[in-house]
């Protein structure tokens, strides 16, 4: 069987580097999908929380990636993971929030990186009916 030469970079990294494109065609085509949201529209601001806190997440991943040595990589990826996972397993009630969650957890599927068996656990989780 033929080898791979591998190197320390991750799928989550490679996913990050190739995904600018297809994060700004998603956001100007969801710019151009969307009217003024009304009042009963808006996001919750633990929702807001969660994606700003995604955000941020993120962009530390960005920059370990891009650092020399990229050693706290792994760290800065079980992070945003674990930012991103919040955000899926967020029970978005209000119609605002729905939005909200639709909007931005469709942004991270077309840079490809909402792939994991734990985010379509915790999107269904999230839909299910705590009683």
């Amino acid at each position: 069987m033929g080898e791979f030469a591998t190197s320390r970079i991750n799928r989550r990294a490679l996913l990050f580097h190739s995904g600018s494109a297809a994060v700004a065609s998603t956001v100007a085509a969801t710019a151009h999908g969307t009217g003024s949201p009304g009042r009963d529209q808006e996001p919750s601001d633990r929702l807001r929380e969660l994606i700003e806190a995604h955000r941020t997440a993120y962009a530390a991943f960005g920059k370990a990636l891009h650092d020399t040595g990229g050693g706290d990589s792994d760290r800065a990826s079980r992070e945003e993971e674990k930012a991103l996972l919040a955000i899926c397993g967020y029970a978005a009630v209000e119609e605002g929030d729905r939005l909200a969650k639709a909007r931005y957890l469709l942004e991270i599927e077309a840079r490809g990186e909402l792939d994991l068996p734990e985010h379509m656990q915790a999107v269904l989780r999230s839909t299910m009916w705590k009683g």
